[in-house]
Parts: structure tokens; sequence; C-alpha cells
């Protein structure tokens, strides 16, 4: 081992070394650390990772493998592209635009929703039959006037009669106004 071996020295522990070893390599791994980095405090933060991986690998420079500059340099450049990495595989977070204004919706009352779910119930019972059955199967399960007319076997006309005259007499009980269309007539 030569005097010359900041990296022997380093793994050492003298103290003098590591002053030598700022005072020659520190331009060489700011400048990769700049180079590679997106900001100049990322540089700093990947300038301070090298040196410490530097002072963690000194003792296994082999000056017959390769030069110090080469060795440091090497430990610069996988540490650069570990920070890369880690970089790329966090997630991503980007600012969402701020709303202007924000308008909390009313939250129905739970007791007013069962209130009026026990007159609508009540107002059903008042149909006939078939009305009661289509309109469960329209509003309750969803299902098309085409699919209804197939499940009952009823005509696609008569389910939807049935459908119109139902929520009609629904909506009067409820005292909900029917909609009209622009000729003045009720729709439903």
């Amino acid at each position: 081992m030569t005097s010359t071996c900041i990296l022997h020295q380093i793994a050492e522990g003298r103290a003098s070394a590591m002053n030598a070893f700022l005072e020659r390599y520190s331009g060489l791994v700011w400048s990769l650390a700049r180079r590679h980095s997106p900001t100049p405090q990322d540089a700093e933060d990947a300038v301070q990772e090298i040196f410490m991986e530097v002072w963690r690998s000194a003792g296994r420079y082999d000056p017959n493998v390769a030069a110090e500059q080469t060795f440091i340099a090497m430990i610069a450049r996988r540490r650069l592209i570990d920070r890369a990495r880690r970089v790329q595989r966090a997630p991503r977070s980007e600012a969402l635009p701020e709303p202007e204004v924000v308008v909390a919706a009313a939250e129905p009352d739970r007791v007013e929703i069962r209130d009026e779910a026990a007159r609508i119930s009540k107002v059903m019972k008042t149909l006939r039959p078939e009305q009661q059955k289509v309109l469960e199967l329209s509003l309750v399960h969803g299902r098309s006037h085409s699919q209804i007319s197939e499940q009952t076997g009823m005509p696609l006309g008569t389910v939807k009669s049935l459908a119109r005259r139902g929520l009609m007499k629904v909506r009067r009980a409820l005292g909900v106004e029917q909609p009209e269309t622009s000729s003045g007539e009720v729709t439903s």
C-alpha cells in the first residue's frame, strides 16, 4: 500500500485522509451528481450519499484492478442509477386543481327518507296488482319495458301504459307536480 492511496488511508480511519479525499475527488463527484440530478438540492443529497458509500467501500479498493478515480466514479455512477430508479418507482403525486367553490351536498335526513319510502309504499298498495308488478320490476329491479314484457308475458304497449298510469297516480298521491311538454300536456 502506498501513501498516495487515499482510499486505503480512509479504510484505516486516518482523519487527514478525509480532507485529502474531499480536496482531490469532490469536484469529480459533484460534477457527476449535478449532471444526473434534476435539481441542485438533489445533487447535494446524491453527493452525500456517494461519499458515505465511498467511506463504507474504501476497504474493498484494490489498486491492481482500477485507479482510485475509476473506483470512486463507479461508486458514484451506481448510487446515481439507484437514486434515479427510486424516483421512477415512487408514486407520482400531482397537485389537484383547487376547486373554486366547494359546496357540501345536503345529506338527506334518514328519517325523512324512511317517511318518504313509507308514503310511497302506502300509495303503491293502492295501485292495481298489474301496475304494482310493472312499477316494481321497473323501479326496484331496473328492468326495461321490453324485459318486463318478456318476463310477464304482457304486450309491450300494456306494460308502458301500466307504468305511465301507475306513476301518474303515485305522483298525484304524493303531491308531486307533473312535468309538462311544450304544448302544455302533462307527461309522465
